[in-house]
């Protein structure tokens, strides 16, 4: 067991996950556990899965009987992790952030001494950022929405999918079920400034700009989550304003 443990939650991921690079970057570093949350998967996922930890040091599963979706399963898996670990992190099984990166982002808050560590889409010289245009900007839209009426923290990019956050911290924030699903991301930062205050935020939470970061071609977010999208800030605006 590392000090560490990335979560990657899992539906029908079984003809999408690149097994070569879990398989590659697990022999070839111990950096991290890796727990995989199979989230009531209806394919071979499992299966995929259950031969993937049986060949690699350091990973393990969580299975949902039943799909809660991915906010309740990194949720329940954080939940379940063992005290004797100082830094959980999450992270997409598409690997659209790779595991290279978010290694880093861990490396960061254990040099840097951050409770929180949030991987930043910027689109910089030299970074290697791909995302698909509509969703770009309906990103910045939201983000600007909720850094202006929510958090107010100057957070350009709270919806990246890898973070990295203090075990005491996630327990504190994870607790409790989340008020929406595709934005809860945003209230595991409301709730950190809740608990904390914007101070404790302004010195313990890190944004730090990815290296690479590529958009896959099955996306899992709909036409209809855009939608349900102002519902969703709303309630997020009424609850932690």
């Amino acid at each position: 067991m590392t000090d560490s443990c990335i979560i990657i939650p899992c539906y029908n991921e079984a003809n999408r996950l690149n097994i070569l690079a879990y398989k590659t970057f697990q022999e070839q570093n111990n950096t991290f556990d890796l727990l995989f949350v199979n989230d009531g998967s209806t394919d071979k996922t499992l299966s995929v899965l259950n031969n993937l930890i049986s060949e690699l040091p350091n990973t393990s599963i969580l299975n949902l009987e039943k799909n809660s979706g991915k906010a309740e399963a990194i949720r329940l898996a954080v939940l379940q992790l063992s005290e004797n670990y100082k830094y959980a992190g999450y992270l997409d099984a598409d690997l659209s952030t790779s595991l290279s990166e978010i290694s880093r982002l861990l490396s960061v808050a254990k040099t840097e001494n951050k409770t929180f560590v949030l991987g930043s889409r910027v689109k910089v010289l030299g970074a290697s950022i791909k995302r698909k245009f509509y969703r770009h900007f309906f990103g910045r839209l939201v983000a600007t929405f909720i850094d202006a009426f929510i958090l107010k923290l100057e957070i350009y990019d709270t919806q990246c999918g890898a973070k990295i956050i203090d075990k005491t911290l996630a327990n504190a924030i994870f607790k409790d079920s989340f008020k929406t699903k595709w934005l809860f991301d945003v209230e595991l930062l409301a709730r950190t400034k809740n608990l904390n205050g914007k101070d404790y935020c302004k010195t313990n939470i890190l944004e730090v700009p990815l290296n690479r970061w590529h958009d896959t071609e099955d996306t899992r977010i709909s036409f209809l989550d855009f939608l349900k999208t102002p519902f969703a800030l709303f309630k997020l605006y009424s609850h932690y304003k």
